[in-house]
């Protein structure tokens, strides 16, 4: 119960939680372009029609694989942010996919503990280059699409080098976080 709460604790601040680690390459006024390391996540993966619903269902997977639900039982520390990748469905009312994803911490890279949940994996990330936008406040449905619209407008004028076919939501706090929110939107740059 103890590192449940300290756990919990740690995601309400998100201080003090690993990161992946990246270069800004450029700034903009409403962007950054990134180069991210290769590294590994912890994922779990969910076709929905809802994002909410898709990270709730992800998020609790995960949670469990980070308290032990791993073959070798092993704990392993919360990180930031909670990723998800979303591929939409091919119409408005189709459902789409939704890859929800924690940062596995350097301590646990070499040799993650493998899940015991058939539906969790390891994802082994290579290097990536994204567009990152950055955003305050209790991120919800509507907020991440008018976000990643507004990134797609703004790099529509300076680049055609994004991937289209998916981008990612990138949430560093617990609902629990009332101010001082950091919520992201990543466009791939191909």
């Amino acid at each position: 119960m103890t590192s449940i709460l300290k756990t919990i604790g740690s995601v309400v601040s998100s201080r003090g939680l690993d990161k992946p680690t990246y270069e800004v390459l450029s700034s903009e006024k409403e962007y950054e372009l990134r180069r991210y390391s290769p590294a590994k996540w912890v994922s779990y993966t969910v076709k929905c029609m809802k994002k909410k619903e898709a990270q709730s269902d992800g998020f609790w997977k995960l949670f469990n694989y980070i308290q032990g639900e791993n073959e070798t039982e092993t704990k392993v520390e919360m990180t930031a942010p909670v990723s998800t990748k979303i591929e939409p469905g091919a119409g408005p009312n189709c459902e789409s996919t939704f890859t929800v994803s924690f940062y596995i911490p350097p301590e646990h890279q070499e040799n993650p503990p493998q899940p015991k949940n058939p539906n969790v994996f390891i994802e082994d990330r290579p290097g990536f280059e994204a567009y990152v936008r950055s955003f305050g406040g209790f991120a919800n449905e509507e907020s991440w699409v008018n976000e990643a619209q507004k990134l797609s407008e703004d790099l529509k004028e300076k680049t055609s080098e994004i991937r289209q076919d998916f981008w990612y939501s990138a949430g560093y706090n617990s609902p629990f976080q009332l101010f001082g929110r950091t919520n992201e939107i990543w466009f791939m740059k191909k």
